[in-house]
């Protein structure tokens, strides 16, 4: 089977890349490679960035309906290859084909979104307290951007963090997961053939020791990152000393809460959802639910029934419920976390093994896997394994729900199944986190809303929406005098 070759877009021009080379495999058939070429060099990564501070000043004057223009071309692009690029997507990365194409047309949502700016409002202006004067705040672009997003989401997240950059007037460098570089290339590439001027957006896909510059290299205005929590802290400690400001959305260990008015069997398909769609990688997935004892038997006996029903598969098939996590490693130290919890105590409901899959042989595999736990302070109610592993808590009431449920580090989101308008207030008081679902699965997230965490789930201002200004741009306060009259 041929498979695509690795470029980076450097200065408007597609180049292989001058150092190691890599290829990005399927998950589902290890053997097979999707994409092959070269790691992009350090000095390829320092000509991004010289072409970026290149084209910053014509990028930033040029009229923003012109950028809005080139962003919804490249949406166009985006929803007429969704098919194509969808399953690229699911042969890469490892979700399902359905996953992959929609979320192709999701980034595609995120530029047209993102490309309505040019029709909003472009600042403020306030009352002065002195006679002949007015206040405005303006917006002007930051300057040069450092892009660094995950494997999980191999063109939405770069979508949602390049097209504000892109509109506000900002330029990109962007370092993809070596693991995706062909999504990467899709997306660069659409954004290209829509008109974006050369050293706008550049594609550099290496390792992180040659990126590294990317953080604090003085033309660098912005770094925004997604990933873990460790790997986002370490970058925002070696920008802070550079005096380089940053946006990182990183780790979640979210939680669902199901107390005794909700609907059973709909809080379970929802949690069924949240945990194992995208084979649980991502960082919305419910990794943990409280539900109180009341309802315990009966919901435990839906979630089961839910999750043993998906069809774990090759994600290009058809009826194919999940596909394969990213990698072995990962695979295999969450099936070591829940074995670790056995020997605590734990007990495995359903899944905790690697299934057969037929046509694929080595596959990156894990069963859905449930694990009732006995306490909150136990490893699997805590740690996040970025995998298809739900922990399950047996609670007295609603406050040692949210109580448990608000227990460790991280804060991206949560959900909580009631029809009680009391206890959806206590929620909203008590869960410290950046996104709360009443009544739906805790993952998702829409591109004209704030999304972002609390604790060691983010630092910085909020992605996506119109709260996305607040970080690719600044704002320069103007007081307009009159003068003498």
């Amino acid at each position: 089977m041929s498979h695509a070759t690795i470029e980076h877009l450097i200065d408007g021009r597609w180049v292989p890349g001058d150092g190691a080379e890599f290829a990005s495999t399927s998950p589902a058939r290890p053997e097979i490679a999707v994409a092959a070429g070269r790691l992009a060099s350090s000095s390829q990564v320092a000509e991004a960035i010289a072409a970026a501070d290149a084209a910053r000043a014509g990028w930033a004057e040029t009229p923003m309906a012109e950028r809005a223009t080139v962003l919804r071309r490249a949406a166009d692009i985006l929803r007429g290859n969704a098919a194509e690029w969808g399953a690229e997507l699911a042969q890469e990365e490892g979700k399902t084909l359905a996953e992959g194409i929609g979320e192709v047309n999701r980034a595609a949502a995120v530029l047209d979104f993102q490309a309505g700016e040019s029709d909003r409002d472009a600042g403020e202006i306030f009352h002065s307290p002195r006679r002949g004067e007015r206040i405005e705040v303006v917006r002007k672009p930051v300057g040069v951007v450092s892009l660094i997003t995950p494997f999980n989401f191999p063109i939405a997240i770069p979508a949602w963090k390049a097209a504000p950059a892109l509109i506000h007037g900002n330029t990109v460098v962007w370092k993809p997961a070596q693991t995706v570089p062909l999504l990467a290339m899709r997306l660069a590439g659409a954004l290209h053939d829509a008109g974006l001027p050369p050293g706008v957006l550049n594609l550099v896909a290496s390792s992180s020791a040659d990126a590294s510059t990317m953080l604090v290299d003085p033309r660098i205005r912005a770094v925004t990152f997604t990933g873990s929590t460790k790997v986002g802290r370490t970058i925002a400690a070696t920008c802070a000393a550079a005096g380089i400001p940053v946006q990182a959305e990183m780790g979640g260990k979210n939680p669902a809460v199901v107390l005794a008015d909700a609907d059973i069997p709909h809080a379970a398909s929802q949690v069924i959802a949240g945990a194992f769609n995208s084979t649980g990688q991502k960082c919305t997935a419910t990794s943990r639910v409280a539900v109180v004892r009341s309802v315990a038997e009966e919901f435990l006996a839906e979630l089961v029934a839910g999750a043993t029903a998906r069809v774990t598969g090759d994600p290009l098939a058809d009826g194919t419920s999940m596909g394969p996590m990213i990698d072995s490693v990962p695979r295999d130290d969450a099936l070591a976390a829940v074995r670790a919890g056995v020997d605590r105590g734990a007990e495995i409901l359903c899944g905790g093994n690697i299934p057969e899959v037929p046509g694929c042989a080595g596959g990156h595999f894990m069963e859905p896997t449930i694990v009732r736990v006995d306490s909150p302070e136990d490893a699997l109610w805590r740690d996040e394994l970025f995998a298809p592993v739900l922990a399950v808590l047996v609670v007295e009431d609603a406050a040692e729900a949210f109580r448990t449920s608000d227990l460790g580090e991280y804060g991206l989101t949560a959900a909580v199944f009631t029809d009680s308008l009391a206890a959806t207030f206590d929620a909203i008081d008590d869960l410290e986190v950046g996104i709360l679902h009443v009544n739906s699965e805790s993952a998702g997230a829409d591109p004209h809303v704030p999304f972002g965490g609390a604790g060691a789930s983010g630092l910085g201002p909020k992605e996506q929406g119109r709260a996305a200004r607040d970080f690719f741009t600044r704002t320069t306060t103007i007081y307009l005098g009159r003068g003498p009259r």
